[in-house]
């Protein structure tokens, strides 16, 4: 063994003095200390083989080699005789990985850095790469302004040469910005700047975009809103200098100092385009922003790019390169924007391709697109098709990708990539109210039915006033030209006295067809016909109702029921400019109704309702959004039956309360109330009134929303889910109410003009939205703020099976 070691260090001296050492023929190669590694492993990693001449250098060569191979942590290299011997110890083996203290970032994301840099189980344990990982996971803690942080790797020794890796956290708190200055700026005041920032000293309570915690990141976004507001205002030459993040000896604290140069504004002299217009010139002039003389805006200038890209996109040049190039003349501090414009090849479409469909067949999506295969690119048509997509409700998200073809520069595919969200759903709703109590209701509907984009309904509601069963079906595309054809067939039993209306029973059914047709991307139109047979019992003669049943004198049968058969035909249009059918964050959705029976059915009334919902999204990626909705509807009756004038039906009157209505009240309360006269006594008659609700023929619905991000939600689940803060507010009226200003005689708690809109209710509260697999899931809490005696509260709703 002593020979050994005079021969290594032989060998090591002559491997650090170059050629001074005696070279000898390898006979055999031995290598001890092998546990896990294979011996014909660590053989292939060596450079030297039997029968090789072997000096100083090639000792240095091996040793490298196996330090290479990443199985090793320590390599040693002797010689016996004509017999090369490598000892090795062997890095341990990582058996298990564990965090802790990480708050800041997921294990998730952790796991998929390590994996990354092949620290995971059952591989070799680099230390080296251990200490990089440390070192970058604390940049990343100082980066978002926790300059306490440290993250330690603790290696716990195991048998048979294995090792526990810990990776153990102390976050700390994000060090507070405690100060911004800004140096150099004259024209605005540093109030004026600050208000630019989203980091910030002292942020106030309500200021929920503001942050005074120092991130990097941010602070870089902050500085090119900055630079941007200047661009904004004519000041092309502005600069940051210098900036300067001080941390206080504590490290809990941040002071930021910003050198500014604003330079001076400049106006805009002309504009000019050069390079390949395509023939377009005339119209990019015309989207020039500025005129003579005016303040150059930099964000104007941005659009008025991104303008012209869009016009070469639409023309099928998918990847145009459009540049600003100011030239400056800083004797009149004017400016001349000159537009280079390079259209590059103009793209065609060779294939469109659908990902991510398993259930919804091609030809469903297929029919959606405004892009032709075939055809030159067309990015507004891309963007439609997607859009269309989006408002179909069968997925949840849709992504549109463009391919370039192998071997081709003026060919691509479109690979639209959806992710389908459940478009049946199981009508089930629980609700519970303090007065109303508890109420149910269960269905079934498939959006998507089979996968072929048509709708089939089959609903069984029961509750303790309604019985209905409903059959509907609704092939949006009947023929190629996107005419849609649809149908209902259903029957009723109706209790209005367990619904919270004055007492009566309503035994309907009938049926119906709606054709629509398509008139632009946006607009749609239906028209339909229809049959309803209504027989309607235990009729209370109460006074808003009396003139009514009088007309309909000849309908009533031995048995006190009114029967009618009444024929419509009606007509809707709706526009769809939502950017998405569930959990839409910006866009509008208007639909205006009218419906009227035939001359000729038993009771002549019309119908008209309008109703809107309109999203603004707050901010980029719409986590914060504004919902503001609403709703005007007026029925009456036209013309005369025997000499009478036909009146509206009371039993097509329109309520308010719930939760599609006016939550935080219970189902149709809130609105007009049953007022009973009786003559017998007076031939004025006595009023008494009551808190059965009967409607009006008028309604008027509004209601504002602030959709928030949903606390504690996942990013896998955001798209799933929605929480949101809301104000409803709603008018229910009866136009033809006869009021007496005296009040009535008795219940006169329950009394006011019915007749007047302006007796509003209104609710604030919270709700919650999931897309749950086995449908819609909808919470509200709300608290009623102007209401009447006689309505019913109902705090609480869940419900599934319907959203907004």
């Amino acid at each position: 063994m002593a020979m050994k070691n005079i021969l290594f260090a032989t060998l090591l001296a002559t491997s650090v003095s170059a050629n001074g050492a005696e070279n000898f023929v390898v006979q055999d190669i031995k290598i001890e200390g092998l546990q896990r590694v294979a011996l014909g492993a660590a053989l292939l990693n060596m450079p030297v083989r039997i029968g090789d001449n072997v000096d100083g250098q090639d000792v240095a060569e091996i040793i490298r080699a196996l330090y290479t191979s990443g199985n090793f942590e320590d390599v040693k290299v002797l010689r016996d005789g004509d017999v090369l011997v490598v000892q090795v110890k062997e890095r341990p083996t990582i058996a298990s990985i564990s965090f802790s203290g990480n708050d800041a970032i997921k294990e998730e994301q952790l796991q998929q850095n390590l994996d990354a840099s092949g620290i995971r189980v059952g591989e070799a344990l680099d230390r080296t790469t251990l200490s990089n990982i440390e070192k970058g996971l604390e940049d990343f803690y100082y980066s978002v302004g926790k300059y306490n942080a440290t993250v330690k790797a603790v290696v716990t020794p195991l048998p048979r040469n294995r090792s526990d890796l810990k990776f153990v956290f102390t976050e700390g708190v994000s060090a507070k910005i405690k100060q911004i200055n800004f140096i150099g700026n004259e024209v605005f005041t540093d109030e004026e700047l600050l208000s630019r920032f989203n980091l910030n000293v002292d942020v106030a309570w309500w200021n929920f975009l503001a942050d005074d915690k120092y991130q990097k990141q941010v602070l870089a976004g902050d500085i090119e809103a900055l630079k941007s507001y200047y661009l904004d205002r004519g000041f092309l030459k502005f600069q940051v200098d210098s900036t300067q993040v001080a941390i206080s000896p504590d490290k809990k604290g941040v002071y930021i100092t910003l050198g500014l140069d604003e330079g001076n504004p400049y106006t805009v002299k002309d504009v000019q385009f050069r390079g390949e217009l395509i023939g377009k010139e005339d119209e990019f002039k015309s989207m020039i922003p500025f005129e003579d003389g005016d303040t150059y805006n930099g964000s104007s200038v941005t659009r008025l790019e991104e303008d012209v890209k869009r016009v070469l996109g639409e023309a099928g040049y998918a990847y145009p390169q459009v540049r600003t190039i100011p030239e400056f003349d800083d004797e009149t501090q004017e400016v001349s924007l000159v537009i280079n414009v390079e259209a590059g090849n103009r793209i065609y479409v060779r294939d469109i391709r659908f990902v991510g469909n398993n259930s919804t067949k091609d030809e469903v999506l297929r029919r959606e697109m405004r892009q032709m295969e075939g055809s030159w690119l067309n990015s507004k048509a891309i963007d439609t098709g997607k859009t269309r997509l989006n408002r179909l409700g069968f997925f949840e998200t849709v992504e549109v990708q463009t391919v370039r073809v192998p071997g081709s520069e003026d060919q691509v595919d479109l690979v639209y990539n959806v992710k389908e969200a459940n478009s049946g759903s199981v009508n089930f709703g629980i609700g519970y109210g303090t007065e109303s109590g508890v109420s149910f209701q269960v269905g079934l509907q498939q959006d998507n039915f089979l996968g072929s984009g048509n709708r089939v309904g089959v609903n069984a509601m029961m509750n303790d006033y309604q019985k209905n069963v409903s059959l509907d079906y609704r092939d949006p595309y009947w023929n190629l030209d996107g005419v849609s054809l649809g149908g209902k067939i259903f029957y009723n039993e109706f209790e209005a006295s367990e619904a919270g209306i004055v007492d009566y029973t309503n035994e309907s059914y009938g049926a119906s067809l709606t054709w629509g047709f398509p008139f632009d991307e946006l607009n749609f139109f239906e028209f339909g016909v229809g049959y309803t047979h209504n027989k309607i019992g235990n009729l209370s003669p109460y006074l808003q109702v009396e003139q009514f049943l009088a007309s309909q004198a000849s309908n009533i049968d031995s048995e006190g029921s009114l029967n009618t058969n009444d024929f419509d035909i009606n007509v809707s249009w709706t526009r769809n400019k939502l950017n998405r059918t569930y959990f839409p964050t910006s866009g509008n959705h208007q639909r205006a109704f009218y419906k009227m029976t035939v001359p000729g059915s038993d009771v002549q009334y019309f119908k008209v309702q309008y109703d809107v919902r309109q999203y603004f999204s707050l901010t980029q990626k719409g986590e914060f959004s504004l919902l503001l909705r609403g709703r005007l509807g007026y029925g009456n009756g036209y013309g005369q039956t025997d000499g009478q004038d036909n009146l509206f039906p009371f039993y097509e009157n329109y309520y308010a309360g719930g939760f599609t209505t006016l939550r935080g009240f219970g189902s149709n309360s809130a609105g007009p109330k049953a007022v009973y006269r009786d003559y017998s006594n007076s031939n004025n008659g006595t009023d008494t009134a009551t808190d059965d609700s009967v409607g009006g023929n008028a309604i008027a619905l509004a209601s504002v929303e602030l959709i928030v991000p949903t606390p504690f939600a996942s990013d896998e689940v955001r798209n799933q889910i929605r929480t949101s803060i809301f104000f409803d507010m709603a008018s229910v009226w009866d136009t033809e109410f006869d009021y007496r200003s005296s009040g009535a005689d008795y219940g006169n708690q329950y009394y006011y003009d019915y007749s007047d809109p302006s007796n509003y209710r209104s609710s604030v509260g919270v709700a919650l939205q999931w897309m749950s697999p086995m449908g819609p899931l909808v919470f509200s809490l709300a608290q009623p703020i102007e209401y009447y005696e006689g309505d019913d509260k109902e705090v609480f709703t869940f419900t599934i099976g319907r959203t907004f």
